[in-house]
């Protein structure tokens, strides 16, 4: 016999562990490129919504600036303009202006 027998049936056991490790490497990836970034920003956007006081001046996700003149659970009351109050939920509070920004606009 010229050729010799081939046996692949020890390289069929590493190729099933090695065909896992691409998966995991990648979800690695995305836990550390976008979910852990994510969690972040979310825990630093509920820390600024609880710490919000009245005078605080703020900005909301749909582009309207005010200052808060009441706190509540769920929702803040923001002077838009001379005697124009308007109720926002907390949620859409998108973020803290510092002091005398609405003034300078």
């Amino acid at each position: 016999m010229f050729i010799s027998s081939a046996y692949a049936a020890s390289s069929a056991a590493s190729s099933d562990w090695t065909s896992f490790v691409p998966m995991v490497v990648i979800f690695v990836l995305f836990y550390f490129m976008l979910i852990r970034p994510q969690m972040k920003q979310a825990k630093e956007q509920r820390a600024m919504i609880a710490a919000l006081a009245v005078g605080d001046e703020v900005a909301t996700s749909s582009g309207i600036l005010g200052k808060v003149t009441k706190v509540s659970d769920n929702v803040i009351s923001l002077e838009i303009a001379a005697n124009i109050v308007i109720s926002v939920q907390k949620p859409a509070i998108q973020a803290k202006l510092e002091k005398g920004t609405i003034k300078s606009i």
